[in-house]
Formats: C-alpha cells, sequence, structure tokens
C-alpha cells in the first residue's frame, strides 16, 4: 500500500474517532430528548465517516469492517425525517381508539416459557409466573405493539377496533387498577364515528367463519 493511500485510511479513521465523539456529546447534551437536530447531524456525520472509512478499507486491503451501513444525504434525510407541523383546528376533535382482540392459550406453560426468554434476554431474572405477565412481556418487547402476539403459543380470536369523538381525555392514574371498565368505559356524550371487526384468517388466508 502507497503512503498515500496509508495516510487517506488513517484519515478516514480519524474521521470516525472524530465524529463518535461529537455524536456522543451530542446524545449527552440532549439527554433522552427524542428527535434531537443536533444527534440526528451528529448521526449523519457518523454514519458518513463510517461509510468513508469501509471504503477505504476496502480498496485499500480488500477488507471490510463490521458496520453494515450506506450513505445517507444529510439534505434529503432532513426532508424525509423533518418534525411535521400541522395547523391546529380552532377546536381540535378529540377521539378515543378502543381495541380488543381475542386470544385461546393452548398452552400456557409454552406461552410463559415464551415471555420468560424475552425476559432473560432483557438481562431480568424474574419469574413470569402466569398468563398475564406473559402476554405483557411479549407487549413490551414489541413497544406496545400487537405484533409479538402472533405467535403459535397465542391462537387469535375475533377482536373490534372501535373510535369515538369523546369530551375528555383518559386518566390511567385515576382509574382503579381492578377496575377493568373504568379505562373502557363510554361516555355519556361520547359518540361512535367508526368500527372495525376482526376476524382470524387460516393458512390460506381465507376469513374463516
Amino acid at each position: 500500500m502507497t503512503d498515500d493511500r496509508h495516510t487517506e485510511l488513517e484519515a478516514a479513521l480519524e474521521s470516525v474517532i472524530a465524529a463518535a465523539r461529537v455524536h456522543l456529546e451530542a446524545v449527552k447534551a440532549a439527554d433522552g430528548r427524542p428527535d434531537d437536530d443536533a444527534v440526528w447531524s451528529a448521526y449523519v456525520a457518523l454514519n458518513n465517516a463510517a461509510v468513508a472509512y469501509d471504503d477505504e478499507m476496502l480498496s485499500s486491503f480488500g477488507e471490510v469492517t463490521p458496520w453494515d451501513v450506506q450513505p445517507i444525504d444529510p439534505d434529503a434525510a432532513d426532508v424525509e425525517f423533518a418534525s411535521v407541523t400541522v395547523d391546529r383546528d380552532a377546536e381540535p376533535t378529540l377521539i378515543a381508539v378502543r381495541q380488543r382482540r381475542d386470544y385461546l392459550v393452548p398452552n400456557a406453560a409454552a406461552l410463559m416459557r415464551v415471555a420468560q426468554k424475552l425476559r432473560t434476554e432483557a438481562d431480568d431474572d424474574t419469574e413470569v409466573a402466569n398468563i398475564g405477565e406473559a402476554v405483557l412481556e411479549l407487549l413490551q418487547a414489541g413497544d406496545g405493539s400487537l405484533a409479538p402476539l402472533d405467535i403459535p403459543e397465542l391462537e387469535p380470536l375475533d377482536g373490534v377496533v372501535t373510535v369515538s369523538e369523546v369530551d375528555s381525555s383518559l386518566d390511567p392514574d385515576a382509574a382503579p387498577e381492578d377496575d377493568i371498565d373504568a379505562v373502557f368505559a363510554v361516555g355519556a356524550g361520547e359518540k361512535l364515528v367508526g368500527r372495525f371487526d376482526e376476524h382470524p384468517f387460516d393458512d390460506e388466508g381465507v376469513e374463516e367463519d
């Protein structure tokens, strides 16, 4: 390898190190604040520095780094991921979306084993005690999405989604934990504006009766 190529590779590495330090400082300054512009800019710079170093390593030695990164166009990314500001109506509409989906648990122990594996992978050694904890563990693993419930240990049954206009928003802390109706109860002035019924499908994608 020529001295010039060696210099270019060293410079690319130094760029990665410098960009990583800037990114770290931006993350510290943001302190968990979402969608921080400085963190995003530093992330793009670090990503592109890693791409440049990977390219230099490949062209100089025919080797690659363990980073699976692609170039990011800062201008295009800013347009794609920019925060969208929406003009607010004079009197914004408040809606409540309620969803119920039922499942059959064919084997409680099998379901709890799946949840226990997820909990252990998250460095939590406490035991999953029951079906309720198991389902909540699955939901937490998917950040609240129902997608993690699409597993053989749960057989989906029917469900329903409703959208209603409401007068006031939900205050979960004000509802007793043992009162299942408190958070899902329909208010006196509530107006149903949409409903979607969910039905399970068989392996061929055909809706079951």
